[in-house]
């Protein structure tokens, strides 16, 4: 056996904190990751670094705030997904090491620019759509860079197919393997006999019994692809994490459990960037325990490197820190960092859709008037993405813009006692007040004059 560990870093789609059974729901069916919580370590206070998926899996693959990078948004035909020329992902780190790299499912980190292509951002194998969603029907598969048309299968059975085959490719050498599902995302789609279960439980929206549905699914996936692990004797030597890019979409019919969280997707409330998340390594995380202290996306490029003895290339700094240590003996930081969140549309707002947290205390500006519009052209590019395949194109430079209302007062809240963010601390503590917001509004000021200098590079 390679001494190395390998890595399998499994990223679900809009699935939420109460998305789990391992995490609470006692509806939804998910054996295989209630099994895999028993085998390793639960995460109770994970942290995507947005509410919002391309941003969020910017900052995972690289463990830098994806406003530094320029992915501050989703819409690609703008080229507000892209990280900008010059970031190194997790995927080049391995590679430079040796490691065989590659990506199964959904990359939304840029979309019209052969540059950005998973292929040209270390990934040597890659197998699975750029754009931000795709039909699990009527799918196209772009299979390094080439497109492969449906063939009946459900699309998330066909990842799991992928990331099985590529285990099977490379099981004598060490690799790492990011295997990117679309579920529960919309379009909602799953086998019919699996969404007949949810509705005869009764109390559910059809929108719900379908996301179930679709996340029973992807269980059932990520248990034949641990099953393949287990098959070539890679369970021991393999570490694998298991988390989603933000929360829940609980608009329309999708309202749904999430916990005690407040909100979903799209907003910096706990209940938007509070995520599951599950790491297995045996004999070097303990198994079957949780872990209440907090970890945040940009953490794990640093965590995962150094947990498999990868000295880190890349010169620019990281704005995660490596948790090995702390996760393999369940020890806290010493001194844990304030985490700064910020999601609005287009381009960073300040004091818009924002939170800081440091310690138990979290200070949050609401989204101003304005703040979350999206223009329609965005969505028909999109729209056309679920059912084509992708194509190299000029983008469109331009970012529309608005009257945004003024912000609101910011709100304070202590996670520790109200982890719900329903008490609105700011009159109390008008010090923590004040302090929160310095820290805010400092980091604001640096990385949004990084935007800037990253939208440049991913326009030229």
């Amino acid at each position: 056996m390679n001494p190395r560990p390998n890595v399998v870093l499994i990223l679900a789609d809009d699935l939420g904190y109460g998305d789990l059974a391992c995490f609470g729901n006692p509806l939804v069916r998910t054996p295989c990751l209630d099994q895999l919580c028993r085998e390793g370590l639960s995460l109770t206070q994970h942290y995507s670094a947005s509410p919002l998926c391309a941003p969020a899996r910017a900052a995972l693959l690289t463990g830098r705030y994806s406003h530094r990078l320029g992915a501050v948004d989703v819409p690609s035909n703008r080229g507000l997904d892209r990280m900008a020329p010059g970031e190194r992902t997790i995927a080049d780190e391995f590679r430079s090491r040796g490691y065989v790299t590659g990506m199964v499912g959904k990359w939304h980190n840029g979309l019209h620019d052969p540059r950005h292509h998973p292929n040209a951002r270390g990934f040597q194998e890659f197998a699975g759509f750029l754009n931000g969603g795709m039909d699990y029907y009527q799918w196209v598969l772009d299979r390094n860079g080439r497109p492969e048309l449906f063939d009946g299968r459900h699309l998330t059975d066909v990842l799991s197919h992928e990331a099985m085959g590529f285990i099977r490719r490379h099981w004598r050498q060490p690799f790492f393997l990011y295997l990117a599902y679309n579920a529960p995302h919309a379009p909602l789609q799953a086998p019919e006999p699996l969404i007949a279960h949810y509705r005869q439980l009764g109390g559910l929206s059809e929108e719900v019994c379908c996301l179930y549905a679709m996340i029973e699914q992807m269980d059932a996936g990520i248990g034949q692809v641990l099953h393949t692990l287990d098959h070539f004797g890679l369970a021991e030597n393999t570490i694998v994490l298991f988390t989603s890019d933000n929360g829940p979409w609980l608009q329309g019919g999708c309202a749904r459990y999430n916990g005690p969280y407040r909100g979903g997707k799209g907003e910096v409330y706990e209940g938007g960037i509070r995520v599951p998340a599950i790491l297995r390594w045996p004999g070097a995380v303990p198994a079957g325990r949780t872990w209440d202290q907090p970890v945040h996306f940009c953490d794990w490029l640093p965590t995962l490197l150094d947990m498999a003895k990868v000295n880190r290339t890349g010169e620019l700094p990281l704005d995660g820190i490596s948790q090995a240590a702390c996760l393999r003996r369940r020890l806290p930081l010493e001194t844990p960092p304030p985490r700064c969140w910020q999601r609005n549309r287009y381009a960073p707002i300040e004091h818009c859709n924002a939170a800081v947290r440091d310690g138990n205390w979290k200070l949050v500006w609401p989204m101003r008037d304005g703040g979350d519009r999206k223009e329609p052209e965005d969505n028909l590019w999109y729209q056309r993405g679920l059912t084509s395949a992708h194509r190299f194109c000029a983008i469109d430079p331009t970012l529309p813009s608005w009257p945004i209302g003024p912000p609101a007062p910011p709100q304070l809240y202590d996670l520790e006692q109200d982890p719900g963010e329903t008490r609105n601390l700011a009159d109390q503590h008008p010090d923590v007040v004040a302090r929160l917001a310095a820290v805010g509004d400092a980091w604001f000021a640096e990385v949004s004059q990084q935007w800037l200098a990253a939208r440049a590079r991913n326009l030229e």
